[in-house]
């Protein structure tokens, strides 16, 4: 009976353990909201184009967290989000009809290229966290594609200015990234593997290749 009542004891406390470590386990996901702002560049330009003011982007979104190993140092992480990128250069969109051309012009005030984006981040996660420490280093790569919701380029030249919905981009695009950092604060890059423009769009007979390299901060939230 003594054995029984031994065995029966020692069941249900490996049992507690087990599910207290399940608990903890399941806890330990680090789900994420994000939100970045970063610098673009814009690589492969046009002869006798080049970038201007403060080309600059927004994103924000969440990360689903799906953990690799039992200490979850190790992860998946598998997201959504919204971005708005602006492009500055002298190269001057313009429209007549349902066509759109481009020229390069050196006193234009100000001429602008403003994307907005459906973004899907796909990251291996690495960190030295465990499930009662929030503070520590990680190490973010992986992939982002992205669908252009909408698009519009802008123009001022002294008192002309001109505005429209620019349908000469690639709708699908995907890219790179890269997030390094302690805590909150990380430094985030994503490098472009699609041409922003669609390839029917030129300026002075050579086909726009322009290709974004976005360098910044990104926030994560838990």
């Amino acid at each position: 009976m003594r054995i029984v009542i031994l065995f029966l004891l020692s069941t249900l406390y490996t049992n507690a353990q087990v599910a207290n470590d399940s608990v903890v386990y399941k806890r330990y996901l680090e789900d994420q909201f994000y939100l970045g702002l970063s610098y673009n560049f814009i690589l492969n330009h046009p002869e006798g184009s080049n970038q201007r003011n403060l080309s600059y982007g927004l994103q924000a979104g969440i990360i689903k967290d799906i953990p690799l190993n039992r200490t979850g140092t190790k992860a998946i992480g598998i997201g959504a989000g919204f971005a708005l990128n602006s492009y500055y250069s002298n190269l001057v969109a313009d429209i007549s009809g349902e066509t759109i051309s481009y020229s390069i012009n050196d006193d234009i005030t100000r001429s602008k290229l403003e994307t907005h984006l459906l973004e899907f981040p796909l990251e291996f996660r690495w960190r030295n966290s465990t499930a009662e420490e929030y503070k520590f280093w990680r190490l973010y790569g992986g992939i982002k594609a992205a669908y252009v919701l909408g698009a519009r380029s802008k123009y001022d030249l002294g008192d002309i200015s001109s505005g429209f919905k620019n349908t000469d981009l690639n709708e699908f695009q995907y890219g790179l990234t890269f997030s390094f950092g302690y805590n909150t604060f990380n430094i985030n890059a994503y490098y472009s593997l699609t041409e922003l423009f669609n390839g029917s769009a030129s300026v002075n007979g050579e086909v726009l290749q322009y290709r974004p390299l976005r360098i910044g901060l990104i926030f994560y939230i838990l």
